[in-house]
């Protein structure tokens, strides 16, 4: 102890430097083992370079040009696309995009009475007094809340795919069905309404809706081609074809009609056709 008390300073200097001296230690291996991890890192990042460029085709300046150019020439194809599912315009569609009570009343009645008429003048049988699926809603003054934007979405829908089948001069529509999206639906006739919902896809939603009509077969081909050239995003998912004197349960036979009042020449049987739509809708 007498010697430390004669050299404290060298002491305290010697103990100084030996705790620099481990720190120097211990700071060197944690730098060569980062540096250790780090190597390892660029080897494997190498080795997985090396696995692109010895791939098939390799990421070579050629491929990457070719990869862009059909890159643009999807997103081509995607724009022209977009061209055949330009949105159904609901009913009311106001400026402002708020339906109101008030309105989306008024617009219903008024559409379901259009439709009646322009069946007349296609000459297209509709059951008696026919509300297109929207019996339950017809002669409210209110709705249920948080309904009016799906509710005047299908209206438009409907209207749409009436305006086709009109077109096509089917013999008769029998029913349109839709999926629930009121709790006024739940008062309607539930022959109106499908158990399927709306879905969202990556790029889309897609809205199902079946129509129930009579027809010839010429017109079938009619009606499938007019729904596949639509500027709108029609997908026929279904079809269910037999005579259309069988009975479908829960409804009795139509009767059949003379197509555009003539005498038909050939004896061509009556077709009673059930079909399944979707209504795309892009989102992106």
């Amino acid at each position: 102890m007498g010697w430390i008390k004669r050299n404290l300073w060298f002491t305290i200097l010697g103990v100084i430097a030996l705790v620099g001296l481990v720190a120097a230690v211990y700071y060197n291996f944690e730098g060569w083992r980062d540096n250790s991890k780090a190597l390892a890192d660029v080897t494997d990042k190498y080795q997985a370079l090396g696995q692109a460029y010895d791939a098939t085709p390799s990421p070579s300046e050629t491929n990457i040009e070719s990869a862009a150019l059909q890159e643009q020439q999807l997103t081509n194809w995607i724009g022209k696309a977009r061209e055949h599912f330009i949105p159904i315009p609901p009913i009311p569609n106001p400026p402002n995009g708020v339906v109101t009570t008030e309105a989306f009343a008024g617009s219903l009645r008024k559409t379901i009475h259009d439709l009646q008429l322009a069946a007349v003048d296609a000459n297209v049988d509709l059951p008696a007094d026919y509300s297109f699926s929207f019996g339950a809603e017809r002669n409210l003054v209110t709705f249920s809340p948080g309904s009016l934007d799906a509710l005047a979405s299908h209206l438009g829908d409907i209207k749409a795919i009436c305006d086709i089948m009109f077109d096509a001069k089917v013999n008769g529509i029998d029913s349109i069905q839709r999926e629930v999206v009121s709790d006024n639906d739940a008062a309607g006739p539930q022959s109106d309404y499908l158990a399927q919902k709306t879905q969202t896809v990556d790029m889309a939603t897609k809205t199902p809706y079946a129509v129930t009509f009579r027809c010839f077969s010429g017109d079938l081909g009619n009606v499938l081609t007019k729904f596949a050239l639509s500027d709108h995003g029609f997908i026929v998912t279904g079809i269910n074809v037999m005579p259309a004197g069988e009975e479908v349960p829960g409804q009795g036979p139509p009767p059949p009609l003379p197509h555009d009042g003539l005498q038909t020449v050939l004896d061509e049987q009556l077709l009673r056709v059930s079909l399944g739509l979707e209504v795309v809708r892009l989102t992106k």
